[in-house]
């Protein structure tokens, strides 16, 4: 008979790069990473914007190594993930975060509208994907899908498509990386970021959501923390090629 075991969450002596870590739900997942142990690499278009992400990395007294990166550019992502790892002294764990959005009417995109959101969501998901993996032994990847990877939202199929993309590409490489590297995704529902802040200045707009949230709430930015770090550690050993929606049960009750 087995003896049971302690499901292990801790993320001492791992290596992370978190991508869009300057703001929002990067910045979140960046310090909550370092809270369970790990050493954290953020990266943003403009290193000078992760000064307060460092910051909280350190006061968890976690080694943070920011650097500038925009994933639309392909050529760019392999040699900053090498530095970055470097930096780091090795490679675990890769958190693909960084992302765009504009809604639109479908009619009125451009190409240069589309190429912006899937480069930067999709594209440069993969090329960071690729470009961790080939400095991992083993590992962990998570990508943060979204409820559009799901659904389909109006206004937003550039958006929806890189998000779905992403949920594709997840279980496209946990199929083949595994049993090596796990790749898994989270799919955050209605919260309250910068990127986000628009929507919930409309008292009208914040009533109709909230109806269709089973948990009666919008949700915060350490609601995403928990979920990450299991996917991270080695409680998720068995666990790949999976989207874990945090949301408050708004997928269930659709």
């Amino acid at each position: 008979m087995l003896e049971p075991s302690v499901p292990d969450f801790s993320l001492a002596g791992r290596r992370a790069i978190v991508t869009g870590a300057s703001r929002g739900i990067g910045a979140a997942l960046a310090v909550g990473l370092a809270r369970f142990g790990a050493d954290v690499a953020i990266c943003a278009r403009e290193a000078a914007a992760l000064a307060g992400c460092r910051q909280q990395i350190e006061a968890a007294g976690r080694k943070a190594v920011p650097f500038a990166l925009d994933v639309r550019t392909a050529g760019a992502i392999e040699p900053a993930i090498e530095q970055a790892a470097t930096a780091l002294g090795g490679l675990d764990i890769l958190i693909n975060n960084a992302g765009i959005e504009q809604v639109s009417p479908s009619l009125e995109v451009d190409e240069a509208l589309w190429d912006r959101i899937v480069d930067t969501n999709l594209k440069g998901a993969f090329f960071c994907a690729q470009a961790a993996a080939r400095r991992m032994a083993a590992g962990a990847i998570v990508n943060v899908c979204s409820l559009t990877s799901g659904v389909g939202v109006p206004t937003g199929v550039p958006y929806g498509s890189s998000k779905s993309g992403l949920l594709g590409m997840t279980r496209a490489l946990a199929a083949e990386w595994a049993p090596s590297i796990r790749v898994n995704a989270i799919g955050p529902g209605y919260f309250r970021t910068e990127l986000t802040e628009v929507f919930y200045r409309d008292p009208t707009w914040c009533g109709k959501m909230l109806e269709k949230i089973p948990a009666g709430r919008f949700g915060v930015l350490d609601d995403l923390v928990g979920a990450t770090v299991f996917l991270c550690s080695d409680a998720a050993r068995y666990v790949t090629g999976q989207l874990l929606y945090i949301d408050g049960g708004y997928m269930a009750s659709i």
